[in-house]
């Protein structure tokens, strides 16, 4: 069993959790054509950031009272952005462990 992370790994994993939390994730394309990894990872922060948004201004409506925010939407908004953000968490950490480990490596 191999522990190698690729950046099609993290691509595939990102796309994935987006399906699964309603969204998609459309690759970024640079000027050569290529999927631009920077572009991709501001995306996946913007949509996390998006997400968490949206759960604090529905539980900020349900806390006011608002007849039309239901107590099950705000938590289901809350386990999405908790989920998103935890997704984003693990990408940041094995984007660190992989830095740190090409800058042990011996040249």
């Amino acid at each position: 069993m191999s522990n190698t992370i690729t950046p099609q790994d993290i691509l595939a994993q990102m796309r994935a959790l987006a399906e699964q939390a309603g969204g998609s994730v459309t690759p970024a394309t640079s000027e050569n054509g290529g999927s631009d990894f920077a572009d991709l990872l501001k995306q996946s922060v913007a949509k996390v950031n998006d997400t968490q948004q949206q759960a604090s201004r529905l539980a900020e409506a349900f806390q006011r009272g608002d007849p039309n925010v239901q107590m099950s939407e705000v938590m289901i908004a809350m386990q999405k952005s908790s989920v998103s953000f935890q997704a984003m968490l693990e990408v940041r950490n094995k984007l660190v462990n992989a830095y740190q480990e090409i800058m042990n490596m011996q040249v």
